[in-house]
């Protein structure tokens, strides 16, 4: 009977601690807001307001599809047209990658640099200085 009355107030003493401590820390944190930021220099704008909205109505259905969720889960968003092709990023992307390995290693670019300083062949992407 004593065994399990202390092993009672233990877990009960050790409860109430617990809770003590937890509302404790809840009631005594306080969070405070950051001042207001005013802005010195004032907007002055480029465009006016009809201008801005005739571009907008213009393209209203582009804007409606692209935001679409439907057209998001489809990945059928508009996509930017660009002349640089894949093939010619992934020609770059190969030249230019020996470049960071080698001024990213042992000895932070150091024979990189003094390669590129003497005009001995250097790895693509690391240009001599400027004389």
């Amino acid at each position: 009977m004593n065994r399990k009355l202390a092993s009672a107030l233990a877990v009960t003493g050790t409860f109430a601690i617990a809770t003590a401590s937890a509302l404790t820390l809840v009631v005594t944190r306080s969070a405070y807001a950051d001042d207001i930021t005013i802005e010195a220099t004032p907007f002055v704008s480029t465009r006016s307001q009809a201008e801005v909205q005739a571009e907008v109505t213009g393209q209203a259905e582009r804007l409606r599809i692209a935001s679409s969720e439907e057209a998001m889960q489809q990945n059928d968003v508009y996509r930017v047209k660009s002349s640089y092709t894949a093939e010619q990023a992934r020609s770059d992307y190969l030249a230019q990658r020996a470049a960071p390995v080698a001024m990213t290693g042992e000895d932070s670019g150091s024979v990189q640099l003094a390669k590129a300083r003497s005009g001995a062949s250097a790895s693509p992407g690391v240009a001599p200085p400027a004389r």
